[in-house]
């Protein structure tokens, strides 16, 4: 069952296409990555599935409803982590949580219970009496997911939730979001972290210039696009002849060779390890060992945009 479907949807800004004629259908239950560099239009996307811009045409229907014309009904089912900071440096902890439970409409002792549950939930019970100006970064960001999963949405939105802060907690949201769909809520989770898309999403739409220019899992992405396998040699005595014999090789495309590393890529190792490795030996190059790596989402958003994710 869909919980999400993006049909044509257009936004311009003074005439520029800003989101394009995009498509999508995210399914109920999954984590859904949102992968594309600062000025994909990813943002902008997020904002029109939450009623928070207008759409100018197309249409996004949220659990079964328009988001253009039943914009409040679909904002209840709706939890938002927004990329800038949401909160209330004067209010403490559970009071932010608290005046967002209520725009919800939460009173009396279920909103007690949700706040501290929330609280709970992002680590935060013994601080919930401090105010968010005295928190870190990562703090801040895992108060804002409280604020936003206390009501049960049904569909969380995650806008870039770890920019800027430090490992421990940039695991802490991940593995927030990973439990949090396990108990039911179905994910949307920008980023242009090719790692943290790759470890929990199970499908991915890669956004670029406005457009989805793909979308799917990680393995049917990797088979959209004609990919090469990277070889990864460490090894001793590398001299220019050894390089220059595996450049000429007609099956591998490209070598590169540094500080006792070659890499080479080509379409499909399995056919060429012996030549690789006979190569070696007829120059003396002493392998300390061989990796074969598959492509990751990098290499796929290279190929298919021609330039990297934090261009």
């Amino acid at each position: 069952m869909a919980i999400a479907v993006l049909t044509d949807v257009v936004k311009r800004y003074e005439n520029k296409l800003t989101v394009d004629h995009v498509n999508v259908t995210i399914q109920a239950g999954e984590i859904f990555g949102l992968l594309g560099p600062n000025g994909a239009g990813k943002s902008t996307t997020i904002s029109m599935i939450c009623g928070l811009l207008k759409i100018d045409s197309g249409d996004i229907v949220i659990d079964g409803l328009s988001v253009s014309s039943y914009a409040l009904e679909v904002k209840k089912k709706i939890g938002l982590v927004p990329q800038d900071l949401a909160l209330y440096n004067t209010m403490t902890a559970a009071e932010n949580v608290t005046f967002f439970g209520r725009l919800y409409g939460l009173r009396g002792k279920l909103l007690k219970e949700r706040v501290a549950e929330a609280l709970a939930f992002t680590g935060l019970s013994d601080r919930a009496k401090e105010k968010p100006a005295t928190f870190s970064g990562g703090m801040k960001r895992r108060l804002n997911i409280a604020c936003a999963i206390m009501h049960h949405p049904k569909l969380i939105i995650m806008d870039e939730p770890t920019v800027g802060i430090d490992p421990q907690s940039r695991n802490h949201i991940l593995e927030s979001v990973k439990e949090l769909n396990r108990l039911g809520s179905t994910v949307i989770y920008t980023s242009h972290y090719m790692e943290e898309v790759a470890a929990i999403c199970d499908r991915v739409a890669i956004m670029d210039k406005g457009h989805i220019i793909a979308c799917g899992t990680e393995k049917e992405l990797r088979e959209r696009v004609s990919q090469e396998e990277k070889i990864v040699v460490k090894a001793t005595n590398i001299t220019p002849e050894l390089i220059n014999e595996l450049s000429l090789h007609p099956r591998i495309t490209r070598v590169e060779s540094k500080e006792g590393t070659v890499e080479m890529y080509l379409p499909s190792s399995q056919d060429e390890l012996q030549d690789i490795l006979f190569i070696f030996a007829k120059h003396e190059g002493v392998i300390g060992s061989l990796n074969i790596e598959e492509p990751d989402l990098e290499t796929l958003f290279l190929s298919l945009t021609g330039r990297t994710l934090r261009d």
